[in-house]
């Protein structure tokens, strides 16, 4: 189980980012982390694995403080927490699959994984998971001569390399059209029910959410406003979340 207890991040200048925020995730739940841009949501998936460090609380994971991990500890940490960007975050200029391998890098001897040397199994997984999103074909060209839905699709099967108990998926499809949009929630569905791996999943479109996520919470100017089914989100708590002039669609 993830919990969340009291998590508070203040930025330089005095930014709060989130404010005092609790909840839990159950093993194997598909959470949706909704509210306006800025309202505190990738600041809150990134502190659950310390790419942003909190100024107060806690996040616990299966008993383990993550918030006061050294960093041996969190490398540990990490390597089962998987990560999807919204900006896909791949290195472009390299071939797919070396892209992919570098989920391993937490589990692999630095030394080789400079010179991108892996485990053959290492190269076997990663073919695995290009296979498991449909793009096995394109394993050995550019990154960058992928359209944004291939490149959405490598940074899955990056962060599925990892053998990962968690996702955080941050703003995954915000960069992509509807059609790729679901295409791409459709993977993390399927690794969230076919291999019982928890996803937080920050999205803007309730309709996304009604579809994809088994539990919602909101975040308005880093507060938790709510925490329960996506169906219980009626016109009252819709303004709550985005504000009075919001109009709600889907």
């Amino acid at each position: 189980m993830l919990e969340i207890k009291n998590l508070t991040k203040i930025y330089e200048g005095g930014v709060l980012a989130l404010d005092n925020v609790s909840f839990s995730v159950q093993p194997g739940e598909f959470l949706a982390v909704i509210g306006l841009s800025g309202s505190g949501k990738s600041t809150l998936l990134r502190c659950i694995n310390r790419l942003v460090e909190p100024t107060a609380g806690q996040v616990i994971w299966n008993g383990i403080d993550v918030t006061n991990a050294n960093q041996s500890e969190l490398r540990l940490i990490r390597r089962k927490i998987g990560m999807v960007f919204q900006h896909f975050n791949l290195v472009t200029r390299s071939q797919v699959i070396t892209n992919v391998l570098s989920g391993r890098l937490g589990y692999v001897n630095p030394a080789f994984s400079l010179i991108n040397r892996f485990p053959d199994e290492d190269m076997e997984a990663a073919l695995k998971q290009l296979d498991r999103v449909g793009i096995a074909n394109q394993a050995y060209k550019r990154a960058d001569e992928l359209s944004g839905g291939q490149q959405q699709r490598v940074g899955i099967a990056r962060a599925m390399i990892q053998e990962p108990e968690i996702i955080l998926a941050d703003e995954p499809v915000a960069s992509l059209d509807p059609v790729l949009a679901h295409s791409i929630m459709q993977y993390l569905e399927k690794i969230n029910q076919e291999d019982g791996v928890m996803v937080l999943c920050s999205l803007h479109f309730l309709d996304l959410v009604h579809r994809y996520a088994d539990r919602a919470i909101a975040l308005n100017e880093g507060k938790l406003m709510f925490d329960g089914k996506p169906e219980t989100i009626d016109d009252e708590r819709f303004k709550e979340i985005y504000g009075k002039e919001a109009e709600r669609v889907g």
